[in-house]
């Protein structure tokens, strides 16, 4: 029985070139100084930082190519107020970086409830120029999102206790 790979994740899975070993830690610092800093306007610019055929995962989204990745971040700029990253660590194997990270954000109305964090990483793969080729987010959209909104939130922390472990 064969099971069929979506063609997205298909594409993620191919090898990506090694960026020269001279220019990736400044490769990294400015992906992550850009990350860091990012404003709306960057979010027209993602192919100073992506590759043009990219390929981006989180937990709501799949796409591939920088203007679909574009219209990720340009969304998120339009959904929160003051959005903002801050990596908190980063570590490099090859072509590999992992990048943990708070994002920083206060919900729009009518969901004010003021500042949010969310804990998470991304999973890069850069390409021989330096760019992100793969681009992979972790984080788990049910305690750090859907648990901080109004009425949401309480049926989240129900579940998450209905379905933890009783304490001793």
């Amino acid at each position: 029985m064969s099971h069929s790979v979506p063609p997205l994740a298909q594409a993620a899975a191919q090898p990506v070139a090694t960026p020269s070993p001279a220019g990736q830690p400044e490769a990294i610092a400015r992906l992550v100084q850009f990350f860091e800093s990012m404003s709306p306007a960057d979010a027209q610019r993602m192919d100073s930082v992506y590759a043009p055929d990219a390929w981006f995962k989180d937990p709501f989204n799949e796409v591939r190519g920088v203007r679909d990745i574009s219209r990720i971040f340009s969304h998120m700029f339009e959904q929160v107020d003051a959005p903002r990253f801050v990596v908190t660590e980063t570590l490099v194997q090859g072509s590999s970086v992992m990048l943990t990270w708070d994002f920083n954000f206060s919900f729009k109305p009518p969901l004010r409830s003021g500042q949010q964090r969310i804990r998470g990483c991304s999973h890069l793969r850069l390409d021989a120029n330096g760019r992100v080729a793969f681009h992979r987010d972790y984080w788990d959209a049910a305690e750090e999102l859907y648990e901080k909104m109004p009425v949401l939130g309480g049926l989240m922390r129900w579940l998450r206790r209905r379905a933890s472990l009783p304490p001793l």
